[in-house]
């Protein structure tokens, strides 16, 4: 049984009653993230995440490691482009103290300057660690690329400049605009009853805390068809091509999530079994979307040898083209279909996946989105949906990123 309840001072509680397991996860979500940064402080929101698990009034830093460890838990923390997440999955008869020490570290981390210093050092090796991985790498280019000026195209560990001129007042004003009541979704999945996580969730976060300024309104971003490459003295050139997609909440989405599944999402899509399994020019390759609340990105990654990677992009052009003209054929539709709806349901069986589903829809959405609706929007999905979104993503020139020893002029001639 699910619920959503709204506090008085805007936070909101969102959960999932599931008597039959014996573990909680819980989700403190902040709408905030590398989108909501400036350049001056591009990179806050990351850095504010790794600072939460740095000491409060209560507890230092080892303390809470040492605490998740003796109740046998899990904590961490992630940061996305659009919203930040502090989450930890526990045996349910440890909830109270998870929540109360989750909340200890968002509403009291001290923030000390020595910590600040010291997490500095850690955060910029985190950044020169995937300047040293390509695949990672590839997609902050291509990003940077085809936003040029706009703050979805920046990196969400920002730039390395910035990270060292952080101080203990920035994280505190941080943390004093952005997060606001109406920005947090506390969510819940597990072995604990709805007027129980209520209750503590009331206990815990019902007081006045941030400014009460409204958040800035976002701006969506101009698409730019560009071709960005990056030399590096590796082995494999990484190529990322992109074009726009659909928005969180659009109809259209579950189309396209359909068509990613069949073009390059599975080990028996086009892309991967006609360029690793027919033909041995690549170890990984797919297709990819990112959904953001006001546009979407569709993407296709590749890395391959230098001699052979003209060839491997006619491919995949020829591949993306055949799709966008003739879209796809019955068996590839219906097996997406099955895939899809299988992978949502195993999901399920994990209270970390139903605490981050019901925490980013009311987020990003702002609503349920039950099983039955998804089930129900994926089974509707038809032949022409499918063309439709395929000539949208794939019947365009894409934007094109490359990383590796190449140059632009030994990409195909369709490129750019």
């Amino acid at each position: 049984m699910s619920y959503r309840r709204r506090l008085s001072n805007g936070v909101r509680v969102v959960g999932e009653e599931i008597p039959t397991m014996r573990s909680v996860s819980i989700g403190i979500w902040i709408g905030t993230g590398s989108r909501h940064e400036t350049a001056s402080n591009n990179g806050i929101s990351h850095f504010l995440e790794h600072m939460l698990f740095k000491g409060t009034a209560r507890y230092s830093a080892r303390d809470l490691a040492r605490l998740f460890d003796g109740i046998g838990g899990q904590v961490n923390a992630f940061t996305s482009k659009e919203y930040t997440c502090y989450y930890a999955k526990v045996l349910d008869e440890h909830f109270a103290t998870a929540l109360d020490t989750l909340a200890d570290m968002l509403f009291h981390s001290q923030f000390a300057p020595e910590e600040i210093e010291k997490e500095k050092k850690v955060v910029i090796e985190e950044i020169h660690m995937y300047e040293d991985e390509p695949d990672e790498l590839v997609m902050d280019v291509m990003a940077e690329s085809v936003y040029p000026g706009h703050p979805l195209g920046y990196t969400i560990l920002g730039m390395e400049d910035n990270l060292k001129a952080f101080t203990q007042d920035d994280i505190f004003a941080y943390v004093r605009s952005h997060y606001v009541p109406e920005n947090i979704v506390v969510s819940i999945a597990g072995n604990v009853l709805e007027e129980v996580a209520v209750a503590a969730v009331e206990q815990l976060f019902e007081r006045p805390f941030g400014d009460k300024s409204p958040l800035p309104a976002l701006h969506p971003p101009s698409f730019t068809r560009s071709v960005r490459v990056r030399a590096k003295d590796i082995e494999q050139v990484h190529v990322c091509l992109a074009s726009p997609g659909v928005p969180a909440g659009d109809d259209r989405l579950y189309a396209l999530i359909l068509l990613n599944n069949a073009l390059g999402n599975t080990p028996s899509s086009r892309l991967f079994q006609e360029i690793r399994e027919d033909r041995g020019w690549a170890y990984s390759v797919f297709s990819f979307h990112s959904a953001y609340q006001d546009c979407g990105l569709f993407g296709i990654y590749v890395a391959t040898s230098p001699d052979q990677t003209r060839q491997v992009l006619d491919l995949v052009q020829e591949i993306c083209s055949q799709v966008a003209e003739h879209g796809l054929t019955a068996d590839e539709l219906a097996k997406a279909k099955e895939q899809v709806k299988g992978s949502m349901m195993l999901s399920l069986e994990s209270t970390s996946s139903r605490m981050s589903r019901l925490g980013k829809n009311e987020l990003l959405l702002g609503r349920e989105v039950t099983l039955d609706e998804t089930l129900s929007c994926i089974n509707r999905v038809t032949s022409s949906d499918i063309q439709a979104v395929a000539q949208q993503v794939l019947g365009q020139p894409f934007a094109v990123a490359a990383v590796g020893p190449v140059a632009e002029k030994e990409l195909p001639s369709w490129v750019g």
